[in-house]
């Protein structure tokens, strides 16, 4: 059966960075489709409303969806509006699904506002949609400290340098594990694509899992 996997960029991204992820993915057989979007000029809900067109017009009959960070609050207003047949589940990366202290400063100034966007409103803000069960739905933290929140006065420990894990903490979540990855670095790392392919096909993540892919590398 032909199992397709939507990818969800993050705030400022544009799904090129998923690049490794992608490459893991497709090696394991899966169908990968990036969904671009941005924060300028369109609300959080809007954008979930483009990006279930986008997974509706997927003619595989198994639609996965994994999602780095702000892409994760774009799967919850997604789920939240739109009922979703087709069979799939979700792994979100670092995303901050309770809110963004980072993303609340840089909101608050005239210097920084514009690069949020329209990120904050029933986003960044902590206003996200509750999940409610409607997939199996996957967590994946990070706690290597580096990241733009060491420069917009720190972040509560442990971080992976733009979000805490708290910020990251699902209510209803199928299962969570945290790795020692940057915000960035989540996408590259072998360990991270690892624990990917074993919640898709699986529904639950694999903690004593040390095997590395083909083509690992280091976050």
């Amino acid at each position: 059966m032909r199992e397709a996997v939507v990818l969800v960029h993050g705030i400022w991204m544009n799904g090129l960075e998923f690049w490794r992820l992608r490459r893991n993915l497709e090696r394991a057989g899966y169908e990968c489709h990036i969904f671009k979007y941005h924060v300028w000029g369109k609300s959080l809900t809007e954008t979930a409303g483009h990006l279930h067109e986008f997974a509706e017009s997927l003619d595989a009959p198994v639609v996965h969806f994994v999602a780095h960070s702000l892409g994760g609050i774009v799967l919850m207003h997604l789920f939240d509006q739109f009922p979703f047949a087709k069979e799939g589940r979700i792994v979100l990366l670092a995303s901050p699904v309770n809110g963004s202290v980072v993303a609340q400063r840089l909101g608050r100034t005239v210097l920084t506002r514009w690069a949020v966007g329209q990120s904050l409103e029933q986003g960044l803000d902590g206003n996200v949609p509750a999940w409610r069960g409607w997939r199996d739905i996957g967590a994946i933290s990070g706690s290597l400290p580096l990241g733009v929140g060491l420069i917009v006065g720190g972040l509560d420990v442990p971080h992976d340098g733009t979000v805490s894990v708290e910020e990251t903490q699902l209510g209803g979540a199928t299962d969570a594990i945290i790795l020692p990855v940057s915000h960035m670095g989540i996408l590259f790392s072998s360990e991270v694509a690892q624990q990917v392919l074993i919640f898709l096909r699986a529904g639950k993540f694999d903690e004593e899992t040390v095997t590395p892919l083909p083509d690992s590398g280091i976050a």
